[in-house]
Protein backbone atom coordinates (compact mmCIF):
# COMPACT_ATOMS: atom_id res chain seq x y z
CA UNK A 1 0.00 0.00 0.00
CA UNK A 2 0.79 3.45 -1.21
CA UNK A 3 0.75 5.66 2.29
CA UNK A 4 0.83 9.77 2.00
CA UNK A 5 1.11 12.01 4.71
CA UNK A 6 0.87 15.35 5.25
CA UNK A 7 3.59 17.22 6.82
CA UNK A 8 2.82 19.77 9.57
CA UNK A 9 0.19 18.82 12.27
CA UNK A 10 0.45 15.38 10.77
CA UNK A 11 3.78 14.11 11.21
CA UNK A 12 5.20 16.70 13.04
CA UNK A 13 4.63 19.87 15.57
CA UNK A 14 5.88 22.87 14.02
CA UNK A 15 4.29 25.72 15.26
CA UNK A 16 6.90 27.31 17.39
CA UNK A 17 9.21 27.17 14.63
CA UNK A 18 6.91 28.69 12.03
CA UNK A 19 5.52 30.99 14.78
CA UNK A 20 8.91 32.30 15.66
CA UNK A 21 10.05 32.46 11.57
CA UNK A 22 6.89 34.62 10.79
CA UNK A 23 7.32 37.05 13.62
CA UNK A 24 10.67 37.28 12.94
CA UNK A 25 9.90 38.21 9.40
CA UNK A 26 6.74 40.69 10.27
CA UNK A 27 8.61 42.47 13.01
CA UNK A 28 11.73 43.48 10.60
CA UNK A 29 9.15 44.70 8.67
CA UNK A 30 7.42 46.50 10.97
CA UNK A 31 4.40 44.83 11.39
CA UNK A 32 2.87 43.32 14.84
CA UNK A 33 3.54 40.16 15.95
CA UNK A 34 1.59 37.27 17.23
CA UNK A 35 0.85 34.76 20.14
CA UNK A 36 2.54 31.22 18.98
CA UNK A 37 -0.65 30.00 19.84
CA UNK A 38 -2.60 32.11 17.24
CA UNK A 39 -0.65 30.25 15.01
CA UNK A 40 -2.45 26.87 14.39
CA UNK A 41 -5.34 28.60 12.29
CA UNK A 42 -3.08 30.72 10.07
CA UNK A 43 -1.15 27.84 8.78
CA UNK A 44 -2.12 25.13 6.11
CA UNK A 45 -2.00 26.35 2.77
CA UNK A 46 1.69 27.18 2.50
CA UNK A 47 4.17 30.26 3.39
CA UNK A 48 2.81 32.49 1.33
CA UNK A 49 -0.47 32.09 2.66
CA UNK A 50 0.71 31.55 6.00
CA UNK A 51 2.47 35.52 5.81
CA UNK A 52 -0.54 36.90 4.05
CA UNK A 53 -3.29 35.89 6.75
CA UNK A 54 -0.71 37.08 9.49
CA UNK A 55 0.03 40.46 8.26
CA UNK A 56 -2.73 43.20 8.68
CA UNK A 57 -5.78 43.09 6.05
CA UNK A 58 -4.63 46.46 4.64
CA UNK A 59 -1.07 45.27 3.72
CA UNK A 60 -2.32 41.97 2.80
CA UNK A 61 -0.81 42.25 -1.06
CA UNK A 62 1.49 40.15 -3.08
CA UNK A 63 4.31 42.83 -3.10
CA UNK A 64 4.47 43.09 0.94
CA UNK A 65 4.03 39.36 1.50
CA UNK A 66 7.65 38.90 -0.69
CA UNK A 67 9.01 40.99 1.04
CA UNK A 68 8.15 39.45 4.19
CA UNK A 69 9.00 35.84 2.87
CA UNK A 70 12.72 37.36 2.07
CA UNK A 71 13.10 37.50 5.91
CA UNK A 72 10.96 34.39 6.74
CA UNK A 73 12.65 31.63 4.70
CA UNK A 74 16.48 32.59 5.84
CA UNK A 75 15.44 32.34 9.80
CA UNK A 76 13.57 29.48 8.87
CA UNK A 77 15.58 27.58 7.27
CA UNK A 78 18.26 27.95 9.94
CA UNK A 79 15.74 27.62 12.96
CA UNK A 80 13.16 24.59 11.73
CA UNK A 81 14.05 21.73 13.73
CA UNK A 82 14.60 23.33 17.10
CA UNK A 83 11.23 23.49 18.32
CA UNK A 84 9.65 21.54 15.65
CA UNK A 85 9.12 17.64 16.85
CA UNK A 86 7.20 14.81 15.97
CA UNK A 87 4.12 13.87 17.86
CA UNK A 88 4.11 11.18 20.26
CA UNK A 89 3.90 7.63 18.32
CA UNK A 90 4.81 8.73 15.09
CA UNK A 91 8.61 7.53 15.06
CA UNK A 92 6.72 4.16 16.45
CA UNK A 93 4.10 4.00 13.52
CA UNK A 94 6.49 4.75 10.67
CA UNK A 95 8.91 2.42 11.71
CA UNK A 96 5.96 -0.42 11.90
CA UNK A 97 4.44 0.95 8.49
CA UNK A 98 8.29 0.45 6.69
CA UNK A 99 8.85 -3.18 8.33
CA UNK A 100 5.34 -4.31 6.94
CA UNK A 101 6.68 -3.44 3.46
CA UNK A 102 4.69 -0.03 2.56
CA UNK A 103 5.45 2.31 0.25
CA UNK A 104 5.69 5.90 2.36
CA UNK A 105 5.08 9.52 0.99
CA UNK A 106 5.03 12.85 2.31
CA UNK A 107 2.82 15.39 0.20
CA UNK A 108 3.29 19.17 1.91
CA UNK A 109 2.56 22.53 1.12
CA UNK A 110 5.96 23.82 2.71
CA UNK A 111 8.30 24.73 0.59
CA UNK A 112 10.68 21.66 -1.12
CA UNK A 113 13.99 22.97 0.74
CA UNK A 114 12.31 22.65 4.21
CA UNK A 115 10.49 19.80 3.53
CA UNK A 116 13.26 17.70 2.74
CA UNK A 117 15.58 19.37 5.26
CA UNK A 118 12.88 18.20 8.41
CA UNK A 119 12.16 14.89 6.95
CA UNK A 120 15.67 14.20 6.73
CA UNK A 121 16.06 15.37 9.99
CA UNK A 122 13.40 13.87 12.10
CA UNK A 123 12.73 10.67 9.59
CA UNK A 124 15.78 9.38 7.76
CA UNK A 125 15.38 6.44 5.59
CA UNK A 126 11.45 6.11 6.14
CA UNK A 127 10.21 7.82 3.49
CA UNK A 128 10.37 6.68 -0.73
CA UNK A 129 9.13 10.07 -1.83
CA UNK A 130 9.15 13.57 -0.42
CA UNK A 131 7.56 16.61 -1.98
CA UNK A 132 6.68 20.33 -0.54
CA UNK A 133 5.25 23.41 -2.37
CA UNK A 134 7.47 23.43 -5.74
CA UNK A 135 7.45 26.43 -8.69
CA UNK A 136 5.03 25.90 -11.10
CA UNK A 137 3.23 22.89 -9.33
CA UNK A 138 -0.17 24.08 -7.49
CA UNK A 139 -0.45 23.40 -4.03
CA UNK A 140 -2.58 20.97 -2.09
CA UNK A 141 -5.74 21.07 -2.70
CA UNK A 142 -5.06 20.76 -5.81
CA UNK A 143 -4.01 16.70 -6.01
CA UNK A 144 -1.16 17.46 -8.51
CA UNK A 145 1.19 16.55 -5.71
CA UNK A 146 -0.76 13.14 -4.80
CA UNK A 147 -0.30 12.74 -9.56
CA UNK A 148 3.35 13.01 -8.55
CA UNK A 149 4.06 11.04 -6.22
CA UNK A 150 2.35 8.52 -8.74
CA UNK A 151 4.40 9.06 -11.20
CA UNK A 152 7.53 8.99 -9.03
CA UNK A 153 7.41 4.91 -10.24
CA UNK A 154 7.36 4.09 -6.71
CA UNK A 155 3.77 2.84 -6.44
CA UNK A 156 0.91 1.72 -9.02
CA UNK A 157 -2.14 4.38 -9.95
CA UNK A 158 -4.36 1.76 -8.20
CA UNK A 159 -6.17 4.31 -5.93
CA UNK A 160 -7.70 1.54 -4.23
CA UNK A 161 -3.71 0.78 -3.01
CA UNK A 162 -3.68 4.29 -1.85
CA UNK A 163 -4.32 6.31 1.59
CA UNK A 164 -4.14 9.95 2.35
CA UNK A 165 -3.55 11.05 6.21
CA UNK A 166 -3.87 14.25 7.32
CA UNK A 167 -4.69 16.88 10.15
CA UNK A 168 -6.73 19.97 8.15
CA UNK A 169 -9.59 20.41 5.53
CA UNK A 170 -7.21 21.42 2.91
CA UNK A 171 -5.63 17.41 3.20
CA UNK A 172 -9.41 16.29 3.01
CA UNK A 173 -10.34 18.75 -0.52
CA UNK A 174 -7.12 17.13 -1.49
CA UNK A 175 -7.53 13.20 -0.95
CA UNK A 176 -11.12 14.12 -2.22
CA UNK A 177 -9.83 15.67 -5.50
CA UNK A 178 -7.72 12.60 -5.86
CA UNK A 179 -10.20 9.97 -5.29
CA UNK A 180 -8.50 8.29 -2.44
CA UNK A 181 -9.58 7.15 0.87
CA UNK A 182 -8.49 10.17 3.61
CA UNK A 183 -7.84 9.70 7.39
CA UNK A 184 -8.14 12.19 9.47
CA UNK A 185 -5.67 12.92 12.79
CA UNK A 186 -7.14 14.83 15.58
CA UNK A 187 -4.16 15.34 17.00
CA UNK A 188 -3.05 18.33 14.50
CA UNK A 189 -4.43 21.95 13.75
CA UNK A 190 -7.90 21.47 12.42
CA UNK A 191 -10.72 21.11 15.46
CA UNK A 192 -12.31 17.65 15.46
CA UNK A 193 -15.92 19.44 14.48
CA UNK A 194 -13.79 20.67 11.36
CA UNK A 195 -12.37 17.23 10.87
CA UNK A 196 -15.61 15.55 11.06
CA UNK A 197 -17.81 18.13 8.73
CA UNK A 198 -15.18 17.49 6.22
CA UNK A 199 -16.80 13.60 5.71
CA UNK A 200 -13.01 11.60 6.29
CA UNK A 201 -13.35 7.54 5.64
CA UNK A 202 -11.70 7.40 8.86
CA UNK A 203 -10.80 9.20 12.05
CA UNK A 204 -7.89 8.32 14.29
CA UNK A 205 -6.79 10.25 17.42
CA UNK A 206 -3.55 8.57 18.32
CA UNK A 207 -0.89 7.45 15.49
CA UNK A 208 -0.79 3.97 16.04
CA UNK A 209 -4.76 3.83 16.10
CA UNK A 210 -3.36 3.81 11.87
CA UNK A 211 -2.21 0.19 12.52
CA UNK A 212 -5.73 -1.42 12.97
CA UNK A 213 -6.92 0.24 9.83
CA UNK A 214 -4.39 -1.73 7.75
CA UNK A 215 -5.14 -5.10 9.59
Amino acid sequence: MLIIFDLDGTLINTIDDLGQACNHALSACGFPTHQIADYPRLVGNGINRLIERALPEEHRNEATVLRLREYFVPYYDAHNCELTHPYEGIPELLQALKSQGHILAVASNKYQAATEKIVAHFFPGIFDVVLGERENVPRKPDPQIVYDILRSGVATSDTKTILYIGDSLVDAETAKAAEIPFVACTWGFCTMEQLSAAQPDHMVHHPLDILSLLA
